[in-house]
């Protein structure tokens, strides 16, 4: 019996029906594979339950019926333990990640609080200050705060240290390692990054995005470049004088009461300097300049320097030497001499060139050893190129390049040796604890997370609790969870971590309550639809995760619900969700890291319908005009196996990516796009794109140009009037992004992007209120099936009074778009007060995160005189996406009831999340004035 179960349940069979059947045998992989016993890894049991599963869902229909094949398929006979080598999931197997960084029990006390620190500080510790506002960011999801962040704390850098560290930080962010071509000490072309700028020393904040210093021969406050002419040897008075002012010692030895000093000739011979190094400083006593000296002797003179306190000399030797390092040839050569002779432009050079290299200078072992050893930390601090900075953006890198290894540890404890304020120590020793954990090094993880809460963080409890539990100690983790929430406001994070410690009902009732709290945290869905799984209710676990992919994509839940459909036989949806993650993660290890998804996807292609790359062109149309992002990406994913170098196909991928908030893959793509172009002008236009999306508009605009003077091009035309669209556009600016479209549409391209430029014409006609015009770019835009043109052309509609046609027209988007919570949003714009409540609590219901349903429903409260109520609903989102308008309305809120200290600490968050925000400017400022008054 053991052997008809397995026998049965061993061939995963295609529907019948398909064409051109062929049978093909795929093995399991390694050691799970065997005949007529219990299939390795997966027994009877397992497999047993796999089939009482089966008949007791309700199978999912696959999509796969409704495309008529144009490929023939095959009927495979597919193990069913190569498909699932871990069995089924499993709750005491899933664990939430515990975040790498800085999180407060109230997001918003700690934006107030960073923002007081920046405002505060003096001009020498506003870089400092604004580091502390980056570490806080990364605690956010959005990765322009931190960027913007990044950016602010270089234009207020003042040492050449940190503006090293800052620019070549931002260029990492870049990620312009991975461009084919650049190397690394290419400049962007501004102050903010050029890696000479970056060594020139002080304060000027306002410089920063001038053009920088590239373009001329020497260095700003360095050394001059010149002829180092010739040293006259007939005044010998003259030569003993100049070589006498170099320095004191040189002074007495010249001039001094020895005896030496009176002769005509003094050998320096004894002094460790060759003659042509002699002769070379008697060259600068007289003329300052260095000239073109040979790198020997330049080294001669800053060793000559040193021994005699000769600091012009050195400090034009180390401005020399510092602008010679272009390599990491040249920064490994020097950087020695540079410690050994504390020459700190020179050390700051080697520096700048290796950490423009990362990550790649992180497999040298040199690098690492003088970056993970406390000795080379020390020598580093000899010549002041110690700091927090600098290990937090290694330890960083670190981090995502290779979690658990001993050089992410032994950075992480130079970070916690640098740290001096309390939000450093609480930083280094929270990583400390999460790395060590993924070593499953649980005491040293303990140890060091209740370090971080000793200093003050909060949220290292929750790594505390995780330390214990998997040392056994599984109720002292969950007394530990009980006790933060008595003592604390409740988030979302403490009960999804206590949730872990508990069982039954009990466990329910905390992953629901988290969500309710935080619905972004995606490990409640994924314990409710495994829980769910285990009651054989597949469909309604599929349900689960479909809430909150529907607005949060990520490769954990994607995984999860490939291997639902696999167990529903859903293998179509499966593919579709494992090509998807994949795009999220090239890299993804699946089933607790037994299968590469790239394996699961060779083994899943079988079984469902194969089509070629025009089919695949035609998949996509129908899924981008349907508004199914998923489903896209998972098409240009198959296109992409098929021919892995078409860089229009990793443009596609990357816009999918940014519309589904997935900005780091979105970047990784766009760098592809970038790579495997075949032309100057494309490459150009890519290269813009990835400039724009990380905040370099300038920059992008420059590269459009460029693109179109060597060819015009659709792409190009539309960057460049995407890029200038990005501000408030007076008539005649308007009028040339108009123009600019116009062109776009004139060069060759695909209905995707056409219809794209059509839905931005419009909306820039409705902004010049041409509304016939708009409507008739929509009306193109929708008859090439760009879908969301349907919202643009309700938008003329309603500006032209026609509210029931505008109302039609958003349905009719509702009704096609398979992501359709802003579809709702906007509807209700066109109804009355009640239906626009139901669509605005639809709208929350698929997607949480959008911010204008509590907006309108704390309005509404406000209007019916319920602060309290109001206040509350704001309250609900801001806990868990602290926004700029949320902030910034609930300020205002706060002022209308007279509430003075909640005004000033809303302001206070919303201007640290943009300090330029005018309108809270003005809130803020009349609050202060009002707080400052005398009582009466």
């Amino acid at each position: 019996m053991q052997h008809n179960i397995f026998t049965t349940m061993r061939s995963l069979k295609f529907p019948e029906g398909c064409k051109g059947t062929q049978v093909y045998a795929i093995n399991p992989t390694g050691g799970e594979g065997g005949g007529g016993g219990c299939g390795g890894k997966v027994g009877e049991k397992f497999l047993q339950h796999l089939q009482d599963l089966r008949a007791n869902s309700i199978r999912t229909k696959s999509s796969r019926n409704s495309h008529p094949p144009t490929n023939q398929t095959t009927r495979t006979n597919v193990p069913v333990e190569s498909l699932l080598p871990a069995g089924f999931p499993t709750v005491d197997l899933m664990e939430p990640q515990i975040e790498p960084c800085l999180k407060s029990v109230d997001f918003v006390e700690s934006l107030a609080a960073v923002y007081k620190k920046v405002e505060d500080s003096s001009q020498f510790e506003k870089s400092e200050r604004i580091l502390e506002q980056c570490a806080v960011f990364k605690g956010l999801c959005d990765p322009k705060l931190f960027r913007n962040s990044l950016r602010g704390a270089r234009q207020h850098a003042v040492d050449v240290h940190s503006k090293v560290v800052l620019a070549s930080w931002l260029r990492f962010e870049r990620r312009e390692d991975e461009l084919i071509g650049l190397s690394a000490m290419d400049c962007c072309g501004r102050n903010l990054e050029c890696p000479r700028a970056c060594l020139v020393p002080g304060y000027d904040p306002e410089s920063v995005n001038d053009p920088c210093v590239c373009s001329r021969g020497e260095l700003e406050g360095g050394v001059l470049m010149g002829d180092g002419g010739e040293c006259s040897t007939s005044d010998i008075e003259g030569v003993r004088y100049n070589v006498a002012s170099l320095s004191r010692p040189f002074r007495a030895m010249l001039y001094g009461e020895f005896k030496e000093s009176r002769r005509e000739t003094i050998n320096f011979s004894q002094n460790g300097i060759s003659a042509e190094g002699m002769r070379a400083a008697m060259i600068f006593s007289r003329t300052k300049r260095l000239g073109s000296f040979e790198l020997k002797i330049v080294l001669e003179l800053l060793s000559l320097a040193n021994r005699f306190c000769c600091e012009e000399l050195k400090s034009a030797c180390d401005a020399h030497l510092a602008s010679l390092v272009c390599d990491m040839e040249e920064a490994m050569m020097l950087i020695e001499y540079g410690l050994e002779e504390g020459a700190y432009l020179l050390v700051a050079a080697c520096l700048q060139v290796i950490l423009r290299e990362l990550p790649f200078s992180m497999h040298n072992p040199y690098v690492m050893k003088l970056f993970c050893g406390s000795e080379g930390r020390e020598r580093l601090a000899s010549v002041g190129h110690a700091s927090f900075l600098l290990y937090y953006f290694l330890s960083q890198i670190a981090m995502e390049e290779e979690m658990k290894s001993n050089n992410t540890v032994m950075l992480l404890e130079r970070l916690g040796e640098c740290a001096t304020e309390d939000w450093q120590k609480q930083l280094a020793c929270h990583q400390l604890g999460v790395v060590m954990l993924e070593r499953t090094e649980y005491k040293d993880a303990q140890k060091w997370f209740e370090e971080a809460v000793e200093a003050g963080h909060i949220y290292s409890s929750v790594g505390v609790a995780r330390a214990k539990y998997n040392r056994g100690h599984k109720y002292s983790a969950y007394k530990m969870m009980n006790s933060l929430i008595s003592d604390h406001t409740p988030v979302g994070w403490m009960y999804q971590e206590r949730s872990i410690y508990c069982t039954g009902k009990e466990k329910l009732m905390d992953l629901n309550t988290a969500t309710e709290l935080d619905p972004t945290l995606s490990f409640p869905y994924k314990c409710r639809a495994v829980l769910l799984v285990q009651e054989n209710k597949l469909e309604p676990a599929i349900s689960e995760l479909n809430k909150i992919v529907g607005f949060k994509v990520s490769p954990d839940c994607l995984e999860l619900r490939a291997w639902i459909s696999i167990v529903l036989e859903d293998y179509e949806g499966a593919l579709r969700d494992v090509r998807a993650l994949l795009t999220l993660d090239p890299n993804y290890m699946m089933f607790y890291g037994k299968k590469h998804g790239d394996q699961l996807v060779e083994l899943l292609r079988p079984l469902v319908q194969q089509y070629s790359q025009p089919d695949c062109w035609m998949q996509l149309y129908d899924r981008w005009s349907s508004v199914d992002d998923i489903g896209s990406l998972a098409v240009v994913h198959q296109m992409l196996a098929n021919d892995p170098r078409k860089s229009l196909l990793w443009f596609r991928q990357s816009l999918l990516l940014l519309r589904l908030n997935c900005q780091k893959a979105a970047m990784r793509s766009l760098r592809l796009a970038r790579n495997y172009s075949t032309s100057d002008h494309e490459k150009l236009v890519y290269e813009g794109w990835i400039l724009y999306d990380t905040g370099h508009r300038e920059e992008a605009l420059s590269k459009a140009e460029q693109s179109i003077s060597i060819q015009r091009s659709f792409e190009a035309f539309f960057l460049k009037a995407y890029a200038l669209a990005d501000s408030s556009l007076d008539p005649e600016s308007s009028k040339y992004v108009i123009q600019l479209l116009e062109e776009a549409l004139r060069c060759p391209s695909d209905g995707l992007r056409k219809g794209q430029a059509l839905n931005n014409l419009g909306s820039v006609y409705v902004d010049c209120e041409k509304f016939d015009l708009a409507a008739d770019c929509y009306m193109s835009a929708l008859e090439i099936k760009h879908t969301r043109a349907h919202q643009g052309l309700a938008r003329v509609y309603h500006l032209k009074n026609q509210r029931k046609a505008a109302y039609d027209e958003m349905t009719k988007l509702i009704e096609k778009a398979n992501n359709n919570a802003s579809a709702y949003e906007k509807r209700s714009e066109y109804c009355d007060r009640d239906m626009a409540k139901s669509d605005l609590s639809t709208a929350t219901q698929l997607d949480p995160l959008r911010t204008y349903p509590y907006r309108y429903r704390a309005a509404v409260l406000m209007d019916d005189h319920k602060e309290a109520e109001a206040i509350r609903e704001l309250a609900r989102v801001i806990a868990f996406k602290p926004d700029l308008q949320l902030l910034h309305l609930r300020a205002a809120f706060y002022d209308s009831m007279g509430d003075t200290s909640c005004t000033l600490r809303d302001c206070e968050a919303a201007l640290c999340l943009d300090p330029n925000h005018t309108g809270t400017i003005e809130l803020y400022k009349r609050a202060r004035e009002r707080g400052n008054e005398p009582e009466k």
